[in-house]
């Protein structure tokens, strides 16, 4: 995988690095940085998170894709919610005492989508722990925006038994950003004080504490999703709407301690 370091600090305190993940003009060679999402699936399918009339385009180091939804999974939500996604080639390890942050522009736009419903198509970003089930993402839709912390059943990942709780995921919605243009998001996670902190556009929106397991390594994803419960007929997320989504690429900065 081809990180791009762009600065190395250090301080008698701790040492402190940045790179880019980014380099989306190799978004066509599967694996050398971003590669499609999605899980394989007990049978030994894979279910890829592809709209396959999805449009792509690459531009001044931007990433575009513009998809009218048509997939979905009838029995496992998980797989119904992403519609297209890519995944880093290689996860993203987590400082054993330090912090980790990940920060980038995102801008959203629907066609079709239900006024006022986020979860009806957006554009995310997705720190995902597939070592322990854990989610820190952000998602943008075309009027409001959502910080999101959860520990799921992500298919063919054990999550780590405890007391308490053991699946859940956590929706925070709010309006104060600008609709349909570029805004910044970022996520830090401090694996010593089990703490995840969430930014837009500089401000922080969220802070969780006390984070119940200690997570180990993210991959970023970059995806258009949708969140709508499966029903008893199975799912419903798709409707003609369409989603457009760009993405800068992701800073991530690294504090050992």
């Amino acid at each position: 995988m081809e990180h791009k370091e762009t600065a190395i600090a250090e301080t008698t305190a701790a040492a402190r690095r940045t790179f880019e993940l980014g380099d989306f003009h190799t978004i066509l060679s599967e694996g050398k940085v971003w590669k499609t999402g999605g899980f394989t699936l007990p049978d030994g399918s894979f279910w890829a998170y592809r709209e396959p009339e999805a449009v792509v385009i690459v531009r001044n180091g931007y990433l575009y894709v513009r998809a009218q939804l048509s997939r979905g999974h009838n029995q496992v939500q998980i797989l119904d919610n992403a519609k297209h996604m890519y995944y880093s080639a290689e996860p993203v390890a987590v400082p054993e005492k330090g912090e980790i942050s990940f920060e980038l522009q995102i801008r959203a736009r629907t066609q079709g989508t239900a006024p006022g419903d986020l979860y009806d198509g957006y554009v995310s970003l997705n720190l995902l722990d597939f070592t322990t089930g854990a989610a820190l993402d952000f998602f943008a839709g075309n009027d409001k925006y959502a910080s999101v912390y959860g520990i799921l059943p992500f298919p063919g990942v054990k999550v780590p038994d405890r007391d308490g709780t053991k699946y859940f995921c956590i929706f925070t919605e709010d309006t104060g950003f600008k609709a349909r243009e570029f805004n910044t998001y970022k996520i830090t996670y401090h694996r010593g004080n089990d703490e995840a902190v969430f930014y837009v556009n500089g401000k922080e929106v969220r802070r969780e504490q006390g984070i119940p397991v200690k997570l180990n390594e993210f991959t970023v994803a970059l995806g258009i999703m949708t969140e709508k419960d499966l029903s008893p007929e199975g799912s419903v997320s798709v409707h003609g709407q369409t989603v457009i989504a760009d993405w800068s690429p992701v800073t991530v900065t690294v504090s050992e301690a």
